[in-house]
């Protein structure tokens, strides 16, 4: 049997998983953050509420065709079709309001938006049952994303859609859970068995250069507290860089120097060789 925690199931193969069904039943840390309810915050607490406000975020986003551009291009072939979506790591913002699609949020974290806590490598879904699955910042957190790219192959109608977006320049990020990184070409090969109908940068090379600084200064701290102090003070010298990137990342170089890369095609039948692999590079170091 599995357990049910505030409503949503725990669909999780203890043989299978890196996750168990108790690390959800007994409430234990799993990929995000322990969060603590203080009921009446003091004057530190409000300090600390006050700089996480006003902190400058080093992340921007670029891509020329959003998950909501893919939704719509979807949607335009079926006009009066309702869509099922698959939404893989549910995160903790919801990716569309619109009522007019039926959305199923998964995650291996028991967040605000999560439907059904599952394993990526096993979703517990029958063949063809979707039209779109999304991840989005989640195939470098498990450990075979190829495995995972076959389970959205299954779950995918025979004219379903795949939206990914994952990092090529990172640095670790959600600790011991981060594992895997992708040029474009690797992007693509991871998807394959998809027809491409849009591929691009996600996150340009000045976020990468904003990451680095943030991570070069904060990494002159030895413990956790300072580290964490440290990466603070070091975004507010670290974001501007990231604003270069609506330029840079329309350009040849961004596809050897970005920070992620955006896939977004259709089941196929037949995998794309890696002949045809090589043929598509768009980058500039050739």
């Amino acid at each position: 049997m599995f357990p049910l925690v505030n409503g949503c199931p725990i669909l999780i193969d203890d043989d299978a998983s890196v996750f168990t069904r108790s690390d959800f039943v007994e409430r234990r840390r799993t990929t995000g953050q322990v969060q603590q309810v203080v009921s009446r915050p003091g004057i530190r607490d409000r300090a600390k509420q006050l700089v996480r406000a006003l902190t400058p975020s080093t992340s921007y986003a670029v891509s020329d065709f959003s998950f909501q551009a893919a939704l719509a291009s979807i949607a335009a072939l079926r006009p009066q079709q309702r869509l099922r979506i698959l939404v893989l790591g549910a995160g903790d913002s919801q990716l569309s309001t619109q009522a007019a699609h039926d959305f199923v949020y998964t995650d291996v974290d028991l967040g605000p938006l999560t439907h059904v806590v599952c394993d990526a490598h096993q979703v517990p879904f029958r063949d063809a049952s979707f039209d779109l699955v999304v991840c989005i910042s989640v195939l470098e957190h498990v450990a075979d994303p190829y495995r995972c790219a076959a389970e959205i192959h299954r779950l995918l109608r025979s004219n379903g859609y795949v939206y990914a977006v994952t990092p090529f320049m990172q640095q670790v990020h959600m600790g011991r859970y981060d594992f895997t990184r992708f040029t474009h070409l690797g992007h693509r090969r991871l998807f394959r068995w998809f027809e491409e109908h849009a591929s691009g940068v996600a996150n340009g090379p000045g976020m990468v250069l904003s990451w680095s600084l943030e991570r070069f200064l904060s990494g002159f701290a030895r413990g956790r507290a300072w580290h964490a102090r440290l990466r603070t003070l070091a975004r507010f010298v670290a974001f501007p860089f990231k604003y270069f990137d609506p330029i840079l990342a329309r350009r040849p170089s961004a596809y050897d120097s970005a920070s992620a890369f955006y896939f977004f095609g259709r089941k196929a039948d037949t995998p794309l060789s890696d002949r045809e692999l090589v043929g598509g590079y768009r980058g500039i170091n050739a």
